[in-house]
């Protein structure tokens, strides 16, 4: 094997990452046995301080849960409540005003268009059905077999 990789394989563990670090190395840098008996109660007391505020945590929310049933406020009530009042703000934004003004114009010229379209397409319509009626009704006169039409009788 190669010595210089031989000191990585047989040299000190890596060292450790997180909580375990910190109980296993020496931070303090010579501290005391007082030192860090001190440190060590003041740590027990801010963790005992944060189990106590997750309890009244706990037990605020159970309150406000209980409020809630009583005043008859549901999951399904909340979500109504939040989604009309967010709908409320977007429409309130100046990108939604913006937004709405654009596609309504956009809507006017598009119903315009279509307008003018339709309208086009009629007369078009209007136009081959007359040049059809035209052509078929003079060749409808031209054959023999049809009788012509006769003058109007006058009553005397």
């Amino acid at each position: 094997m190669d010595t210089s990789n031989q000191g990585l394989l047989q040299g000190d563990p890596a060292p450790e990452v997180g909580e375990d670090a910190v109980a296993t190395s020496d931070l303090g840098g010579g501290m005391t046995d007082d030192e860090r008996e001190e440190l060590t109660n003041e740590l027990a007391k801010v963790e005992e301080e944060i189990q106590t505020l997750s309890q009244v945590l706990a037990a605020k929310e159970r309150h406000v849960a209980e409020l809630k049933k009583k005043l008859g406020l549901t999951p399904l009530h909340e979500l109504k409540q939040n989604l009309s009042k967010s709908w409320l703000d977007v429409q309130s934004s100046t990108a939604f005003k913006k937004t709405s003004e654009t596609l309504s114009q956009a809507g006017q010229k598009a119903s315009s268009a279509f307008t003018n379209f339709g309208s086009a397409i009629t007369k078009k319509f209007e136009d081959v059905r007359s040049v059809l009626e035209e052509g078929v009704s003079s060749r409808l006169r031209r054959l023999p077999f049809l009788p012509q039409p006769s003058p109007p009788l006058k009553y005397y």
